[in-house]
């Protein structure tokens, strides 16, 4: 009997040069390493698992009964064992089902809450969809974006962090091209500050503009912790020094707010990622109180979410630049929504998986990294380098105002 060399690859091929069409797949269109052929017509999800990873990350695995793990990475930053209670809250309606059907499942979770969104439900949801498509992904053996079409792009840029012009020329040297800072201060910001205050932050950016050059993009972001009467004074001051944008300028709640600040610049003014699903970016859109939006695939209800939003961002002719200082799980999702999109602009990140993942992303001498190839989302985690970083109790800062002791934003 000949050996059986099926396999999916094959199967796919034969169907499509059927009636002598001769067509082919382009070789993207393959996870790398494709395996043998299995049937995968009955799958059940078994398990969820979550792991509290240091520095203050959380990662899921959702387990099936034909042994295809899907990897998410759930978070609300400060709040790890109130997403693990959520998870485990949700995992009942799961077992037993075919993790397949992805939106399906998003819907039922979402919609089956009384009470509907927020950042505890949709950080919970995002990590499961995460997981999801992973399992998707390896069951079909393609790339996530190969399920929606893409892929877009074969590479992603993805910025670094500078504080100081020291900084900035030691990211410059590793290749980065995108770098993003906060307004340098030594004390919270009050509601109206002094220029003293003022020329402190703006000398600090200028520092950086010189350091890193006009061929350098540099984003600053204030991280919703300036009040806006403050906030305006700041970007007049920064117009000349060109920032690629301004980042939450204030705080998310009260888009009037952020509306009248984009509309007394000419700065392109990026927020996001304290925004939850498609009925949350809609006023930032329909208000144009944003000219760049950064979904947070952890938060605002991951990659089935992250599309839509892209989608309608599209409409605006307004990029995508997904918020992203969590683990290597929560890059991999952000890559695979750049490769799936058209109007995607950069990607955040603060590892590329040293320590986390078996092979690790890796910076290009063109501030990029390559999209995965491999099945699902593509990662696989290192668990014995992850050993010495499972648990933490990683807590939000507390900021108080250094005249009088009021609480402050951070």
């Amino acid at each position: 009997m000949k050996n059986n060399k099926f396999s999916r690859r094959s199967a796919i091929q034969s169907v499509l040069g059927m009636a002598g069409t001769g067509l082919l797949l382009p070789q993207s269109s393959y996870a790398s390493n494709p395996g043998p052929f299995r049937d995968y017509s009955n799958v059940k999800i078994t398990k969820l698992e979550t792991f509290l990873v240091k520095p203050r990350w959380i990662f899921l695995k959702i387990h099936t009964d034909v042994g295809v793990v899907g990897l998410g990475e759930p978070l609300l930053e400060g709040r790890a064992l109130t997403i693990q209670t959520a998870i485990k809250e949700v995992e009942p309606y799961l077992i037993g089902k075919d993790p397949r059907q992805v939106v399906h499942h998003w819907q039922a979770i979402y919609r089956h809450a009384f009470y509907r969104g927020g950042p505890i439900l949709t950080s919970a949801l995002s990590g499961i969809d995460h997981a999801l498509w992973d399992i998707k992904g390896k069951l079909l053996n393609v790339p996530v974006y190969e399920l929606f079409g893409g892929p877009t792009r074969d590479r992603v840029r993805v910025y670094g962090r500078a504080s100081n012009a020291e900084d900035m020329k030691k990211r410059k040297a590793e290749g980065f091209t995108v770098i993003k800072t906060g307004v340098a201060k030594k004390n919270p910001s009050d509601f109206v500050e002094n220029p003293k205050f003022i020329k402190y932050a703006i000398d600090n950016f200028a520092s950086l503009r010189e350091a890193g050059g006009d061929d350098m993009d540099i984003a600053i972001d204030f991280h919703g912790a300036i009040p806006p009467q403050t906030s305006k004074l700041l970007i007049k001051e920064l117009e000349p020094y060109k920032p690629m944008f301004v980042e939450e300028p204030v705080q998310a709640q009260n888009v009037d707010v952020l509306v009248d600040i984009a509309r007394g610049t000419h700065l392109p003014i990026a927020t996001g990622e304290r925004i939850f699903t498609k009925w949350g970016f809609r006023e930032i859109l329909e208000k144009r109180a944003a000219s760049i939006i950064q979904p947070d695939l952890c938060h605002a209800g991951g990659i089935t979410e992250g599309r839509i939003i892209a989608g309608m961002a599209e409409a605006y002719y307004v990029p995508v630049a997904p918020h992203n200082p969590m683990g290597p799980i929560s890059l991999a999702v952000g890559l695979h929504l750049a490769a799936s999109v058209p109007n995607f602009l950069v990607q955040e990140q603060v590892t590329l998986g040293e320590g986390y993942l078996k092979q690790p992303f890796k910076l290009q001498k063109d501030g990029t990294v390559l999209i995965p190839r491999g099945p699902g989302l593509g990662i696989e985690l290192d668990e014995a380098q992850m050993k010495d970083k499972i648990g933490h109790d990683w807590k939000n800062p507390e900021s108080y105002n250094a005249l009088d002791g009021s609480v402050v934003d951070w």
